[in-house]
């Protein structure tokens, strides 16, 4: 079974060094799983939601080919700054928080440079979805 996602879960980036915490603002009064506010599929704003993952490896980022470029072809990672166009997808149709559909630790969000987004850690460990 998916489980929710709460403040401070782990994310991981297909073209990221390192892994990242998602951050959740409260909104309204929000939904606290253990003690943590719970997270949306719009809670997917580069570094206010999704912090950097270190250093990025994508071939397709402008900085990471102008790097690789000025190292005679050899690859070169360069600083993550993530641009993620639209929100996790696919949610959890079937338990909304506040309008938006619940993140689950299934969801993804797709980053423009390539990089698929995804939940290692929920962040908390008993509610459950189906």
């Amino acid at each position: 079974m998916a489980k929710l996602v709460v403040m401070g879960a782990m994310l991981k980036c297909s073209f990221g060094m390192t892994p990242s915490s998602l951050i959740v603002i409260p909104k309204g009064t929000p939904t606290i799983i253990e003690g943590k506010p719970a997270a949306t599929i719009a809670d997917f704003a580069p570094i206010v939601n999704i912090p950097p993952f270190g250093m990025c490896t994508s071939p397709a980022n402008p900085t990471v080919i102008t790097a690789t470029a000025a190292a005679g072809g050899v690859p070169t990672p360069m600083p993550c700054i993530p641009v993620i166009p639209a929100p996790w997808i696919p949610g959890t149709p079937t338990f909304s928080i506040h309008t938006p559909p619940a993140l689950n630790d299934t969801c993804k969000c797709f980053c423009t440079w390539g990089g698929v987004i995804q939940i290692t850690y929920p962040g908390q460990s008993l509610v459950s979805v189906p």
